[in-house]
Parts: C-alpha cells; sequence; structure tokens
C-alpha cells in the first residue's frame, strides 16, 4: 500500500467510524498529504508502508523545520504534527505499522500570545465612569466599586467576585502602613495586594448601598441578591466600550493586563509585579516586557522621520 492510498484509507475511517466533520476531514487530508509530499521530495521516491515504518526522528524533524523555512508558526506546525499522529496510530492499528519515531518529536510550542492592554485613559475610564450605564445608584456604586477594583489591584474577574464583605478594603491604613486586601488566587494560592486609597473610596461607597453588610454576604452582588455573576460584568462593559468607542479587547481581564503594564511601563520591578498578580512562574510575568517593547516600537514608528 502506498502512502497516498493510506492517506485515503484514514479518510475514509475517521468519515465513517469517527464521524469527523467534512471541514476536519479536509484539513487532515491536506496536512497528511504536505507530509506525504515531503517525504517524495526528502526519501526521493513515493513512500509506501516500509518507507513509513522506518522513518526516523530526524525526517519528521526536517519536515517541520521545512514548513518553518515557509513561514509556518508553531501552532500551525503543532496541529500539522497532531494530524500525522492520529495518521500514524491508525496506520498501527490497522496496517501494523508503529513507528516510535513520530511520538518523540517534541511537539512545537506555540508562543503565549502579548497582552491587550488598555492606554491610561482608556483604563481610568473604565474605572470611573462605568456608573454611567446604569440609573440606579446602588448599581452605578458597585459597577464602579468592581471596575475601579480590578484596574487597581490587577485582580482577575473571579478572583474580585469571590471576595466577601468582609474582605472589603475600606478602612485607612494605620500611620506609617499600607492597606492590602488578602486575595486567594488559582490554585488556592494567597497573595496580600496594596490597595489605593480611589479604591478603597469606591469600595466603601458602594458598600454604603450594599443591602446585605453580613461578614458572609458577598461584597458583589448581582440584581437578585446573590454573588455577581461575571457574565454580566462582562456584558456591562462590553455595552461601556461600545457607547464610548473604547477597543474590541477592553474586558475585564484587559484590566489586570492595563494594571501590570502600566506598572511596568512606570518602572517597577517585574518581581514585584509577579507576586502582585499572584504568577507562580515569571515567565508569565515577562509577557509584559514584550507588550512594553512593542509599545515603544510604535512610539519609533509613529514619531521618526525616516521609520
Amino acid at each position: 500500500m502506498t502512502g497516498e492510498e493510506a492517506r485515503i484509507a484514514f479518510l475514509a475511517w475517521m468519515g465513517q467510524e469517527r464521524r469527523a466533520a467534512e471541514l476536519t476531514l479536509e484539513a487532515y487530508g491536506a496536512d497528511i498529504a504536505g507530509f506525504l509530499g515531503f517525504l517524495t521530495n526528502h526519501l526521493g521516491r513515493e513512500p509506501d508502508m516500509v518507507a513509513l515504518a522506518e522513518l526516523r526522528q530526524a525526517d519528521i524533524r526536517a519536515w517541520l523545520a521545512e514548513m518553518a523555512g515557509t513561514g509556518s508558526g508553531n501552532a500551525t506546525r503543532a496541529r500539522h504534527l497532531s494530524a500525522i499522529r492520529s495518521f500514524f496510530r491508525f496506520l498501527a492499528r490497522r496496517h501494523g505499522v508503529d513507528n516510535p519515531a513520530i511520538r518523540l518529536v517534541a511537539t512545537p510550542r506555540a508562543k503565549a500570545p502579548i497582552p491587550r492592554a488598555l492606554t491610561s485613559p482608556d483604563a481610568r475610564s473604565v474605572a470611573e465612569d462605568i456608573g454611567e450605564m446604569s440609573d440606579t445608584a446602588a448599581i452605578q456604586a458597585r459597577d464602579m466599586a468592581l471596575f475601579t477594583l480590578l484596574y487597581g489591584a490587577g485582580l482577575r474577574i473571579g478572583e474580585a467576585l469571590a471576595l466577601n464583605v468582609r474582605d472589603a478594603p475600606v478602612a485607612a491604613p494605620l500611620a506609617g502602613s499600607d492597606a492590602a486586601l488578602r486575595v486567594m488566587g488559582k490554585g488556592s494560592k494567597e497573595r496580600l495586594v496594596p490597595v489605593l486609597p480611589a479604591v478603597r473610596e469606591a469600595i466603601a461607597a458602594w458598600l454604603a448601598l450594599h443591602p446585605d453588610r453580613q461578614p458572609d454576604a458577598p461584597l458583589f452582588l448581582g440584581a437578585r441578591g446573590k454573588r455577581l455573576d461575571a457574565a454580566v460584568a462582562q456584558r456591562t462593559l462590553r455595552e461601556f466600550r461600545r457607547l464610548n468607542g473604547l477597543p474590541e479587547h477592553a474586558t475585564p481581564h484587559a484590566l489586570r493586563h492595563s494594571f501590570a503594564t502600566h506598572l511596568l511601563a512606570g518602572g517597577a520591578d517585574l518581581r514585584a509585579i509577579q507576586d502582585l498578580l499572584g504568577h507562580a512562574s515569571l515567565s508569565t510575568t515577562q509577557r509584559y516586557t514584550d507588550v512594553d517593547e512593542v509599545r515603544l516600537m510604535e512610539v519609533w514608528r509613529k514619531a521618526h522621520p525616516r521609520a
């Protein structure tokens, strides 16, 4: 059986037994065809079952390298490799072609996307003007407190909505100390986040209108008196950004990105930002240095007369 015949058999199996969608079959078919085409040039002949069984890791890496040379990114090459691995699993089960080389090749790692932060004026606008989205004084105060907290402390939306009334950082700090908020983050990791006076004031204004100030009550309540749903906060910001001409990436999580990016631009230490965000790895926080580099390049392109 030739490689092409095996490809046709694999796609027939995918369609008939796995009930794969037409678009999935087209994608897999194209990926495997490209792989077989490479092998024809690489080996000097059309590959058959024996050739596929004898492929080495170096052969597969050469195929990945050729794709990289033509501009394919890591995510694209990872997807193609996944299709080829499925093809080889089929060959092993149905035709006895078990080649361990395909399993030993490392999957190209897609580069994490650069966090998209808001400009400082846009982030301030969200925190200060989001109350305009409601005619109810309590909802106005609640939304201003929530979004001021997200931008002022860099919290995830889930972390903010998990807070209870007892957690509210409203008391002024003692002389010589700073107010701090105790946050439970991912992996049940607890961290302390400094709280700006503007954040304390916004939360205090909301608590003055809060319908249930028992310590165990949710800090941020929905219309029905239960803990506010993240989808409601996201919808509010979505409507606000459209009415105010903010970019489409203006989301609650973008306020967290803005918190980190603006701290970095102001000279904050990367390790300190890691602690404030609750990142387990410094490499996650280092993505914000890429944001700053992108911003600098944009400024250069717009300002330099020879750019």
